[in-house]
Formats: structure tokens, C-alpha cells, sequence
């Protein structure tokens, strides 16, 4: 498969599920689009003003999930999920309708998204890829709080760190570089809440379709869900898999690290913001040359054009 053009899918997908969030039910359709289109979301319930663009600078909510919205206020919530696996998958340009204001969650991962791509299969286009390099290192801080994108010549990892003072959570950490890594316990790592917090969403007005299939309860040192954790880190690989798709937000693959404490949704939102403030940070670059047959291949590519 060619690592350095355009990808989309090959057919239409099809999913209904619940938001996790309004509680409402949802069928999602993703179809296949063509280059340099980008990934679209829209809102199939609105017949006018429905087209909603993933990108940082439309994110509305950044609080406990990433909601975009246009200049008419129409709105797409809960759309993190979905776009790591984008991310992760290489799709460069999809359409993603829907006909309520959410992404279903369905079982709070990234792994039905992942299967149902995988299944519908690639499209390839001659268009070469466009990647964001960082050129300037970029730090966001929040008290302890901290995220930083930093230069990198090849590639693009992510390193988290989560501090509960749960006993069971407690302190975790993980690394994963998108390019090189079995992806598939970040695409696999489920939402999670602590059973007290529970009630703290309900007074927002959150979490009306939360439940046990679609979320890790942690309620003192036991997990609630049948079967436990689906991977030892499971909750900061969940953490590096929101990571990644509000990262996609910039509306390209980017070449540089990540490091990143006790960080969330808006803090993403934030480094995204400071990084693309100053032109100076960053460089677009496209790339061009023979389609390579790996991601090992897609590096060396990369070492030579840095």
C-alpha cells in the first residue's frame, strides 16, 4: 500500500450507536472523498448550515470531550475517537454524516471505528500527503499540568503521563510512536470515569448514555466492568489515543513529540492554538516520491527530507 498519497476509503460505512454524553441515538455514515477534501463532518438532521470542519481553531467545548462547531453554532461533540482512528489509519480525507449533534461512542474506544475501516478497505489517490513539521519546540503549562510539542526529524510519538490519587489507577505512563507501533491497544483503550465522579457529570448534564458497555467504572481499587482492563495501560493509553485525535485537529499528520503530564482535551487545544500562532513553528511540507511499502520505509523517507 502506498504510505506517501492520499488516502480515503473505499466504500461507505455505516454505524448507529448511542452518544455517550446526550444519550441520543445516532447513525453515522463515512464515505469515501476525494483529495486535498480533508476529513467533513455533516449534520444530515439540518438542511442548511451543516457542514461542521474538524479543526482547532472550531473547537467550541474542550472540557471533557472536543466539540466543533461553525459560524452558525451547528455543532458535532465527542468526535476524538473518531478521528484517532484517522489519524492512526492514515485517512486523509473523509465525510463523516450524521444525524444527531454526537459521535456514538460505541464501546468507548477507537476499535469499532478501526474494524469498520479496516474492512471498508483503502482508496489511494496519486496526491502526495502533506505533513505539519514542528521547527520550534512549544510548551503549554497549567499549574502541574503540562503538554509540549517538540522537533523531531522522523516521526511523531506521544508520551503521557496520568497522576489518581486512586489506588488502583494511581501514576501511569506510556510512550507510542504512530509511524512504527502496533497501534492496537491505544485503538482498544476504553473511556473511563471514577464511580464518584459520576455524579459530577450528571449535574452538567453529561454522561446520559454512559454505561458499562461503553465506559471503565473505577470504584476504589475494583473495576466494575465485566472481564476488567482490556491492556495493563489501559487508562493512559486511552489518554494518548484522545491525544492523537485532538492532535488531528491540525488537519494534518505531524512530524515531532509529544510530551505531555496530567493533560487533557483542552490542553491539546491549547498547544495546537500557541503552536500555529507563530508561523515560525512550524513548516507545511509535501511529500513526494515513490510509494514506499511500510512505515519503516515512510521514515527513511522522512530522515532524508529533514
Amino acid at each position: 500500500m502506498s504510505i506517501l498519497t492520499q488516502k480515503t476509503i473505499s466504500k461507505k460505512i455505516s454505524v448507529e450507536g448511542i452518544g455517550i454524553h446526550s444519550g441520543l441515538n445516532v447513525k453515522l455514515e463515512i464515505l469515501p472523498s476525494s483529495p486535498n477534501s480533508g476529513i467533513v463532518f455533516k449534520r444530515v438532521d439540518l438542511k442548511k448550515n451543516n457542514i461542521v470542519i474538524p479543526n482547532f481553531k472550531n473547537v467550541s467545548d474542550s472540557t471533557l470531550y472536543t466539540a466543533i462547531s461553525n459560524e452558525h453554532g451547528v455543532k458535532v461533540s465527542t468526535i476524538e475517537h473518531l478521528m484517532a482512528a484517522f489519524y492512526g489509519l492514515s485517512i486523509d480525507n473523509a465525510i463523516v454524516e450524521l444525524d444527531s449533534q454526537e459521535v456514538p461512542a460505541l464501546d468507548g474506544s477507537a476499535k469499532n471505528f478501526v474494524e469498520l475501516i479496516i474492512e471498508a478497505g483503502y482508496r489511494i489517490s496519486d496526491s502526495p500527503i502533506k505533513l505539519i513539521k514542528v521547527e520550534k519546540d512549544v510548551q503549554v503549562e497549567e499549574g502541574s499540568k503540562f503538554i509540549s510539542i517538540n522537533k523531531s526529524n522522523v516521526t511523531m510519538d506521544i508520551d503521557f503521563e496520568i497522576k489518581y490519587e486512586n489506588s488502583l489507577i494511581k501514576t501511569q505512563r506510556n510512550k507510542i510512536n504512530i509511524l512504527e507501533d502496533n497501534l492496537t491497544d491505544i485503538f482498544n483503550s476504553r473511556t473511563y470515569s471514577l464511580y464518584e465522579d459520576i455524579k459530577k457529570l450528571e449535574t452538567l448534564g453529561l454522561g446520559k448514555g454512559g454505561s458499562l458497555e461503553n465506559a471503565v467504572i473505577v470504584k476504589g481499587n475494583s473495576i466494575l466492568n465485566d472481564g476488567g482492563l482490556r491492556n495493563e495501560h489501559e487508562f493512559v493509553n486511552h489518554k494518548i489515543l484522545d491525544c492523537m485525535g485532538d492532535l488531528y485537529l491540525s488537519g494534518y499528520k505531524i512530524i515531532g513529540s509529544v510530551l505531555c503530564s496530567q493533560g487533557g482535551h483542552s490542553l491539546t487545544n491549547k498547544l495546537l492554538n500557541k503552536l500555529f500562532s507563530d508561523k515560525r513553528n512550524y513548516s507545511l511540507i509535501e511529500i513526494k516520491g515513490k510509494n514506499l511499502p511500510h512505515s519503516f520505509a515512510y521514515t527513511n523517507y522522512l530522515k532524508s527530507i529533514a
